[in-house]
This record gives structure tokens, sequence and C-alpha cells, in this order.
């Protein structure tokens, strides 16, 4: 638990006017309306056939959580993408909104191109890197790691090794982007980003920061149980708290909350990120703070029910066990989301009744073939 920031993240800082916020805040409410009208695509409140999505203002300030489901993501009908964001910082809120709207166009532009590549070139180097029938989890390179379950078909190199490209570049070209958009100061703001792509079985994960990826899936019983997909990147693991300290960078709790870890600048006690991956935050990028995503892979069974995408204003509360649960005794199942959210509210003022409820975001992709229950896909819109 504890905020991005040790100080008020959130602070008033020099900026528009009312009447300038308030002209800003109407064009940003065209912009969603416009991106949730394109067919498949999903950034409000609301559900689909196969996903059901919500989001909830905490009380620090304005919502800085986004989401989005695509699907026929790239023209694919196989194909979804989903993503949850977790803004911080005093811009956090624009950032995870940029964020949400750019980087699936990115990833699908970049993945065209891969396809696109000789099939030869592709599979000799999956053959060469990726394929190991010894073992489920590979080096890349010093800052990404690819999970891979081994015990699957000979094309998932492929589709991994394509996809993989695709994840990296996409998320490299977004930060960059960030940095040079001047219409965002992203200097002390950022955002976590957990993406997935599911074509047909093949799941593919790209996450930076502490939001969380997990499945629900049936055991050998048939009982239901979760799985983490996805690792929250936080400074208090040794891999990236070794990378941090190597650039320069500090690393180290505060007194008054001793569990929570925070990047801190050099000869500065500031910012204090309480993550180790993150777009944005570029004060922190020359030392040890990185927007690489981890990447995963997984190759879907009947097994496996749903996933779970959320930023941690869920998962600071609730364990991976409850969030499957909820998810799986929502009824109707377009409310998976939302039940999970006010679970959540109620478990911040009852948990840290001290504390101000952190923002919440869900995503909720269901896997089998079942309808999800009659719902508009606009249900609820005016809650965001």
């Amino acid at each position: 638990m504890g905020s991005c920031f040790s100080f008020e993240s959130r602070s008033p800082v020099p900026g528009p006017s009312v009447s300038a916020t308030k002209r800003k805040s109407s064009r940003k409410w065209s912009t969603e309306e416009q991106l949730q009208g394109i067919p498949g695509r999903m950034l409000l409140n609301g559900s689909s056939e196969v996903a059901s999505l919500f989001t909830q203002q905490g009380k620090k300030g304005p919502n800085q959580d986004a989401m989005i489901v695509w699907e026929n993501f790239g023209s694919r009908m196989d194909t979804v993408f989903c993503g949850v964001f977790d803004g911080h910082g005093p811009h956090g809120h624009f950032v995870a909104k940029r964020v949400r709207d750019s980087l699936p166009l990115k990833l699908s532009a970049h993945w065209e191109i891969n396809i696109k590549n000789d099939d030869d070139v592709v599979r000799e180097t999956s053959a060469n890197t990726l394929y190991s029938a010894d073992a489920s989890l590979i080096s890349v390179d010093e800052e990404s790691r690819v999970s891979i379950d081994v015990d699957k078909t000979e094309k998932q190199p492929e589709v991994l090794q394509t996809l993989k490209d695709s994840f990296l570049k996409a998320y490299k070209f977004m930060d960059r982007e960030l940095r040079g958009y001047n219409r965002i100061n992203c200097f002390c703001s950022g955002t976590t980003a957990v993406t997935l792509v599911k074509q047909g079985q093949d799941l593919v994960i790209g996450n930076v920061g502490d939001s969380r990826a997990v499945l629900a899936t049936r055991d050998k019983d048939d009982s239901l149980m979760a799985v983490q997909l996805t690792v929250d990147l936080k400074p208090n693991l040794p891999v990236e708290a070794e990378r941090i300290r190597k650039c320069k960078g500090r690393v180290f709790a505060l007194r008054n909350e001793p569990e929570v870890a925070r990047v801190w600048l050099p000869n500065s006690d500031s910012p204090g990120l309480a993550m180790a991956r993150a777009f944005g935050d570029f004060c922190l990028k020359d030392f040890g703070l990185i927007a690489v995503p981890e990447i995963s892979y997984r190759c879907l069974t009947e097994k496996d029910q749903f996933i779970v995408l959320a930023t941690d204003g869920i998962w600071d509360v609730l364990s991976n066990d409850q969030v499957v649960n909820i998810v799986a005794s929502a009824s109707p199942r377009s409310f998976a989301a939302r039940s999970l959210v006010e679970v959540a509210v109620r478990a911040w003022r009852t948990e840290y009744p001290t504390s101000k409820v952190d923002d919440c975001a869900v995503v909720c992709l269901f896997l089998d073939s079942n309808s999800i229950d009659s719902t508009s896909k606009d249900d609820g819109q005016d809650c965001l």
C-alpha cells in the first residue's frame, strides 16, 4: 500500500485557469466518447460479450486510473487487447489516458510490421534464442524477461517472438513520445501499464509498474484457483533495486511506512516513486527507472476461465484468491468488474479507515464461450 510519491503528489501546481480546465475537460470527454465509438473498443465503464470493465475515483483527487478493452484488435477477429493504467504525480491522469490511447496503436503497428518480416528469419531467431524444452524462464536481455510455458505447441516461439518484439518496441516508442509531448509535463508524473494480447489460445502480457494480471483457472479437482501472471515491479525486488543503485538512484522506505520501498534521486529526498518501472517520470530515467516491459507468455487451455487486470487500488486490499472468487460469483457477470471495485472500496474503509481510498480500475476478460449477460456496452459510463 502507499501512494506513489512520499509527498503530496497531486498538490496544486501552476497551471491553466479554471475556465481553461473546464474547456480541456470538455474536449477530453469528447475525445473519449469518440474513441469509445470505435467498433470493439471500450474505454469507459461497461461490458461486452467477453469483458467487463469498471473504474472508480478514490479520495485522493482526480481519477488517475484508466483502462481499455479492444476486441478484433489489429483487425483480427480472434484477437483482443486489454490494459489498465495507474497514473501518479501531478499530471498522472493525463499520462495514463495518453498511454491508454496511444500504446495499443503503436503495438498494432509494430506487430503488423513484424508479421510481414521474412518468416524464415523469424523462425530461425525463435529457435535460436527463445525455445528451450528444459526452461520456463528465459532471459532475453538485461532489462526484460520472457516467461514461457514450455509444454505447448511448437508454434509458440514464433508467436512469442513476434509479439515480444512488438511489445518492446511499442513500450519504447511510447515512452519516447511522452518525453517529447509538450502538452503533458511528465517530468514527475507517469503511469503503470499492464497490457495483454490474446490471439486464439495464445496470451502475451507486457507489464511495467505494480498493476497486476491474475488468471482464474481450474485445478485437477476442478476447483477454481488464482494464478498470478505478472510480477509487481517494485523497488524492493533485488534485481530492480540493483539496477537502480547501479545508476546512482537510491532505494529506501520512509520510517512511517517501512513496508513501501521507494526510488529517490541521488542527492534529493524526492520524488519517492513506489515502483521500479513506469512510463514517464523522466526525473528518474537517468537513475535506474525504466519503461521496459516484463513480457510473459501462456498458452490458454479449457481449464482457464477468466483474467483480471487491475490497478493497485484492488491488490492493496484484496488477495488474488479473493479477487478470483468475487469475479466468479458476480451475477450477472457483466457486473463483475464493478462488483470487484465495490468490494475493494469497502475493504479500504474497513482495513484503512484513516487512509484515503485509492482509485480503482478493473478489466475482466472472460475466456469461455458463454456470452456475457445481457447488458449494453455503455452500462454505467456516467460513473467514470
